[in-house]
Parts: C-alpha cells; sequence; structure tokens
C-alpha cells in the first residue's frame, strides 16, 4: 500500500511539473505579444526554428531572429534546392561579388571542384582536366553549362591569385575562380561532399572530385575530377536532357588502346601533347631523347621532389611554364617505364610519318 502511494505521489508530481517544463514563461508577468512572435530562425534551413538564439543543429550556422510572420516555409520540390545549397556570398576571380545559390546555381546545370593555387598534388591535374573538357563542350560552357572552381585556401587565393591561375589554364567564360570566407568555403564544401576528413595520407584536404548537377532537375553526381575528359563532357551534356545531349560530344574515345596509351591519355594528356605543341606543360616529342632515361623516369615519379631539392631543370621547366607544378601522381616504376616507353614510341612513329614512311599515330 505504502509503495502504491509513493507510486501515485510521483506521477502526480510529474504531472505538475510538465507544464513548467514546456511553457517555463507561461506564468512570467508582463510578456508582451511581440516577444512571444520572436523566433531564431536558420538562414539555411527555415523549418529549424527555436525561442532562444543558439546554432542549428542540421548546419551549425548561427540562428537568425525574426518575427513569425517573417518566416518563409520550406520550398517544395526537389530536396536539393534553395534549402539545401547555402546562399552565401563568394567573390570571382574578377572581383564580383555572388551568392552561391541565387547567381550560381539556381536552375542551371553546373559542374563544382574545390582547389588551391598553391597545390602541389591533384588541383593542377583536376584544373587541366576541367579546361579539356571545356573545350569539349565548346561556346556551350558559360550559356547552358557552367563551370565553378572554389579555393579552400581563401587568404591566399585572392582574385588576383585566382585570375591569374584561371589565365595560366586557359579558362574560358562561364568558369569562375570562386573566393570568400572560410567558414562559408567549409558549409558549401560539406554541403557538397567534396570535404575530407583530415589525414596525412590526404595532403589536399579535399577529394579531387567533380560535383555535376541540374538544379531544376535536382539530378547530382559526383565523379572523379580526374576522370576520362570526354565522359566528363558527356556526363554534363546529359544533364541537359536527350535532344541537347545529342548536339554536343558525338564521338566516344576508342577503347582499344594499349596500357601506354591509356596511361598517358589519362595521367599526361590534360596538360602535354606529343607532337602538337606546349599545352600546358611542354610537348614531349623527343623527352626520351633529350632526357636522361634515369632523370626522366624520377622527374615523372616524383617531380614536387626535384623542385623542392632545386633540380636546375626542374627549376627551369617550372618557371617556363608559369609556375604551374606537376602533380606527383603516386604512379607505380612499372607504370612510369610503361609511360616513357609509350612517349619513345610516339616519337618514332612520328618521325618515320614525317619522313613519309608510316601512317600519323595517334595521340591523345
Amino acid at each position: 500500500m505504502k509503495v502504491r502511494s509513493v507510486k501515485l505521489f510521483l506521477i502526480g508530481a510529474l504531472m505538475l511539473s510538465i507544464p513548467l517544463w514546456i511553457h517555463p514563461r507561461s506564468s512570467a508577468a508582463g510578456a508582451s505579444q511581440q516577444d512571444q512572435n520572436i523566433e531564431y530562425v536558420c538562414p539555411m534551413h527555415p523549418e529549424v526554428k527555436s525561442k532562444a538564439a543558439g546554432s542549428c543543429p542540421k548546419c551549425g550556422m548561427t540562428l537568425k531572429q525574426q518575427s513569425n510572420t517573417q518566416v518563409s516555409a520550406p520550398q517544395k520540390g526537389s530536396p536539393w534546392g534553395a534549402n539545401y545549397f547555402p546562399n552565401v556570398m563568394l567573390t570571382t576571380q574578377d572581383g564580383k561579388t555572388v551568392r552561391f545559390y541565387d547567381d550560381l546555381i539556381k536552375d542551371k546545370v553546373v559542374a563544382v571542384n574545390l582547389i588551391y593555387t598553391t597545390c602541389k598534388y591533384n588541383c593542377p591535374l583536376e584544373t587541366a582536366r576541367l579546361a579539356q573538357v571545356q573545350r569539349m563542350l565548346g561556346d556551350r560552357v558559360g550559356k547552358d553549362i557552367f563551370f565553378y572552381s572554389i579555393t579552400i585556401d581563401p587568404k591566399q587565393d585572392t582574385p588576383p591569385a585566382l585570375k591569374a591561375y584561371a589565365e595560366k589554364y586557359h579558362a574560358g567564360p562561364g568558369w569562375l575562380f570562386l573566393t570568400g570566407k572560410q567558414e562559408d568555403i567549409d558549409l558549401i564544401s560539406k554541403r557538397l561532399g567534396l570535404d575530407s576528413l583530415p589525414s596525412p595520407s590526404d595532403p589536399d584536404r579535399h577529394m579531387p572530385a567533380l560535383l555535376i548537377g541540374n538544379a531544376a532537375t535536382g539530378l547530382w553526381m559526383r565523379n572523379s575530377a580526374m576522370d576520362n575528359p570526354r565522359f566528363l563532357a558527356l556526363k554534363l551534356e546529359q544533364m541537359l536532357g536527350w535532344e541537347k545531349a545529342r548536339e554536343g560530344v558525338k564521338t566516344a574515345a576508342k577503347l582499344d588502346i594499349d596500357k601506354g596509351q591509356y596511361l598517358f591519355a589519362t595521367q599526361c594528356g590534360a596538360c602535354h601533347t606529343i607532337g602538337r605543341g606546349d599545352k600546358v606543360g611542354p610537348d614531349l616529342l623527343g623527352v626520351t631523347k633529350t632526357r636522361e632515361r634515369a632523370w626522366l623516369a624520377r622527374f615523372i615519379a616524383t617531380p614536387d621532389k626535384m623542385l623542392e631539392e632545386k633540380d636546375p631543370i626542374a627549376a627551369a621547366l617550372f618557371k617556363k611554364y608559369k609556375e604551374i607544378r606537376m602533380p606527383n601522381l603516386g604512379l607505380h616504376e612499372v607504370d612510369v617505364a610503361t609511360v616513357i616507353e609509350y612517349m619513345q614510341a610516339q616519337t618514332a612513329a612520328l618521325e618515320k610519318e614525317k619522313a613519309g614512311t608510316a601512317p600519323k599515330p595517334e595521340t591523345r
């Protein structure tokens, strides 16, 4: 009997305490109607509301004070819209201020990646690869499709620094290089799924990924930023819809290629040619004759180390080609040897063709 009395007492006390816990200010005298209408709302998630100041539990942004009548309802339709993408302010390489969602993403087909201009690893190849994709798409970039490269090092990458970087890679119209506040860039990279956790094996501090999508349809896809450029161009055109895609890239790369051709096309072709002139880096026609084999193999394998060691040839190439760093691709020594043999074979084939004794080889 005593136990039952204790239980009833506890239940009654709990029931009496609930209204006070939910409405601690309900008995406060003099509370104005205006105070009751004040809410704190997340700028990125209008559905997140609070009577007290604080941070959004979804994205961590500071809640903004608003009246109930000013809080807009979440937009209907695709979840990958204004309620998902941050609408933070960014600055282009030309010094123009833009909003990430309203000006860059909304109703557009886009390709977005993260870079920083002093990168020694994947960024140079990412940017060169995207330049290839832009050339394949032609004037559709800036009209139907838009490229955005966002720096993750805004302290160093000012608009002039980004402009110089864009010019090195011959970036054309429709490709913006963007900087902004570090916290805003961190939020964008997190939302796009392009950030990565700190790791000794990941010195770039971001994934070499390219996010492509159509904001109007809500279709998004993440790809390797160093994938085959024809594949990336085709995927971007498919984002426009089937009818428009058929007007663009019409031919696919041949698949009957040997390992040397494949390695050169995927690892070297964004910056170099064999017999077709300089691109971002030098034409490699005859390089197996002008450089010692051991030097060439080491430079392909560890160009960053040779530049740090102030190797005279590496330093001269770095200065000649606008201080664009050749990335360390982490190639195995067997792959390095395969690339060298491919360049040697292509040089010999082109020399024969010039002499009129062989058909023109296929270089990419």
